[in-house]
């Protein structure tokens, strides 16, 4: 069963309460779902129409844009361009945010422990098997920790959330890269499977010892402690929006094809290291352009509107600039009978 994530009762009543012929349909990365709902809920108050997105992650975000079941897909990897190209999609970002490590460590609180890129990855590999360890430990001096089994959490469902972490890993360790590498779906070496972000977050808060990696706005909901992660500058900076924005600075979207762009493991003392975007992917060719009109108007109303929402959230809201640029796109690439289906505004 399709899962809609709520992030409030209001959404829900929202959601319920939606014409069925004025719904805009989506699925895929839980990754933005905490701020696609809170979009959703205003949108709906101030236009009438409501957003039925399905949290299913990226995996299946695609797979559903692809069996054209949904108006639109949500996926936190993005596709590259040749891929777009033969399924006839075009992708643009909406938001930026940071995957974070999360761990569930008796006396251990956020932001007390600071791990390493070669660290995460002998732990999610399980080379590194308890709290202890010399490694662990030298590189955290004055924290106690305990003689307690690290248990690993990871996704189960295909995931951008797990595309940019293990991308990120396979950026850190050449093991990881070699053996398991990156993907959102990869042939987890060890630990336990939970669907979605808030799966993970579940499992993690549930199961002493564990460690797992989820959209900071997971983290931050669910109370959870986050770990430090070493960035490219030898610092370990703050999992937050000024951080997330910090690695996402350099970001030269006019010169990446297909918009594919990844902000991981960018420059600057500030950059939180396991930066992504998340992107949506609509058809270049609108069979019912209506529906494709609806997905960029609800789009080009958040980017104008959104951004306080997506701050409270801790994700960042795109530049100015960048907005200009994918409502410029909107016009060349999403067309119905080879004319625009919407023109942002």
């Amino acid at each position: 069963m399709l899962k809609t994530f709520v992030a409030t009762a209001g959404v829900a009543a929202l959601l319920a309460s939606a014409a069925p012929a004025a719904d805009i349909t989506g699925a895929g990365a839980t990754f933005p779902a905490p701020v696609y709902a809170k979009w959703a809920e205003t949108y709906k108050a101030s236009t009438g129409i409501g957003l039925n997105y399905q949290a299913i992650g990226s995996g299946g975000g695609i797979k559903q844009i692809k069996a054209k079941t949904v108006d639109f897909g949500a996926s936190d990897k993005p596709l590259k361009p040749a891929d777009l190209d033969a399924a006839g999609l075009y992708q643009f970002p909406t938001v930026v945010g940071g995957v974070v490590p999360i761990v569930n460590i008796p006396g251990i609180s956020a932001g007390q422990i600071k791990l390493t890129g070669p660290m995460l990855a002998a732990i999610f590999y399980g080379q590194i098997t308890k709290w202890d360890d010399p490694v662990i430990v030298k590189n955290n001096p004055g924290v106690k920790l305990p003689a307690l089994p690290i248990t690993v959490v990871h996704r189960s469902d295909g995931s951008g959330t797990s595309f940019l972490f293990t991308s990120y890993l396979s950026m850190k360790s050449a093991g990881w890269a070699g053996k398991v590498g990156a993907s959102d779906s990869v042939n987890w070496p060890v630990g336990l499977g939970g669907k979605g972000n808030d799966g993970v977050s579940a499992f993690v808060k549930q199961t002493a010892g564990s460690i797992g990696y989820v959209e900071y706005a997971y983290a931050k909901q669910n109370h959870a402690a986050y770990v430090l992660v070493q960035n490219k500058t030898g610092k370990y900076p703050q999992p937050t929006a000024q951080d997330f924005a910090a690695a996402a600075a350099g970001a030269k979207w006019a010169a990446a094809p297909g918009n594919y762009l990844l902000l991981l493991d960018q420059p600057g003392a500030n950059s939180w290291p396991i930066t992504g975007a998340t992107f949506i992917l609509v058809y270049k060719e609108q069979a019912n352009p209506a529906a494709g009109q609806s997905v960029l108007k609800f789009f080009d109303w958040a980017y104008k509107n959104g951004d306080a929402a997506a701050a409270s959230l801790d994700y960042v809201p795109l530049p100015g600039a960048v907005k200009s640029l994918v409502r410029k796109q909107w016009a060349v690439n999403v067309k119905a009978g080879g004319k625009p289906v919407y023109s942002g505004q």
